[in-house]
C-alpha cells in the first residue's frame, strides 16, 4: 500500500513541479502587472532612500523570477526527473526544490546589481522619473552595447550551457544528494543564465524598467534563445538588429 502511494506520487512530480513553477511565475507576473500600474510611486525615486532602494531591490527580484523561470523550467524538469528516477530506485536526490532555489538566488544577486544601477543612472539623470532613457545617446550606445555582446564568445559559451542542461549537470558534478551540492549547482546555473542574458535585461533601462510589453517580449526571446537551435543564431540575428537600432538612436541624436 505504502509502495503504491509512493508510485503514485512520483508518476505526478513532473505535475506537480509544473504546477510549482507556473504558480510561482503566475504570482511574479501578477506582482509586476500590479507595480507597473502604480506609476505614482515613480515620483518617489528622487532622491533615493534606503526604503527606495528596498522597494526597488524587491521589484527587480521578482520580475526576475516571472522573466527567468519559464526558460529554466526545462533544467528545472530534468532535474525533477532525474531526482523521481533515483528514489524509485532507493538512491534520493536532494530535493528540487534546492536546485532552483540556487538557480534563483543567481538572478537575486544580479537584481542587487540592477538596483544599484539603477540608482547610479537616476542620480546622473539618464534615466527619468519613470524608469526609462532620458538620453538619446545613452539608449543608443545600450543597444549597440547589447549587440556587439550577442556577438561575444562569452555570450555564446553561457548561451550553450543554457540550451544543453543535462551535459551542464553533469560536467559540473552531476546530480546531487546533500542540499548544499544541489543548491550549488544550481547557482552555477543560474549565474551562466546571468552570463548569457544581463545585456537584455539591460535594455529595460531603454525601454521602461516596468514596460509590460517589453517584459513579456524579453521573455519570450530569452526563451526562444535557449529553445530554438543553435543553427538558427538567433542570438546574432538579435544583435544585428539591436546594433541597428542603437546606430540609428546614436547618429539621430548626434546629428
Amino acid at each position: 500500500m505504502v509502495d503504491t502511494a509512493l508510485e503514485a506520487v512520483l508518476r505526478r512530480d513532473r505535475a506537480l513541479v509544473l504546477t510549482a513553477l507556473a504558480a510561482l511565475t503566475a504570482l511574479a507576473w501578477a506582482y509586476t502587472a500590479w507595480l507597473a500600474q502604480s506609476m505614482t510611486m515613480a515620483v518617489e525615486l528622487h532622491p533615493w532612500s534606503g526604503m527606495t532602494f528596498a522597494l526597488m531591490f524587491v521589484m527587480w527580484t521578482i520580475m526576475m523570477i516571472g522573466m527567468m523561470l519559464p526558460s529554466a523550467a526545462p533544467m528545472i524538469l530534468i532535474y525533477a526527473r532525474v531526482g523521481r528516477r533515483a528514489m524509485a530506485q532507493g538512491r534520493p536526490l536532494a530535493a528540487t526544490g534546492y536546485f532552483a532555489t540556487g538557480y534563483l538566488l543567481a538572478w537575486v544577486v544580479f537584481s542587487l546589481a540592477a538596483t544599484l544601477g539603477q540608482g547610479a543612472l537616476q542620480r546622473s539623470l539618464l534615466l527619468s522619473p519613470m524608469m526609462m532613457s532620458a538620453s538619446a545617446v545613452f539608449s543608443g550606445l545600450v543597444l549597440i552595447a547589447a549587440g556587439v555582446f550577442q556577438w561575444t564568445p562569452f555570450k555564446n559559451a553561457c548561451l550553450q550551457h543554457c540550451q544543453s542542461p543535462l551535459v551542464f549537470i553533469q560536467r559540473h558534478g552531476g546530480f546531487r544528494r546533500e542540499p548544499r551540492g544541489s543548491l550549488a549547482i544550481g547557482f552555477r546555473a543560474g549565474l551562466y543564465c546571468v552570463g548569457c542574458c544581463w545585456a537584455l535585461m539591460a535594455l529595460l533601462f531603454v525601454v521602461g524598467v516596468m514596460n509590460l510589453v517589453w517584459i513579456a517580449a524579453l521573455t519570450v526571446f530569452v526563451l526562444a534563445e535557449k529553445l530554438v537551435p543553435a543553427c538558427w543564431h538567433l542570438d546574432h540575428a538579435a544583435g544585428l538588429l539591436l546594433l541597428a537600432a542603437g546606430g540609428w538612436l546614436a547618429v539621430s541624436a548626434l546629428g
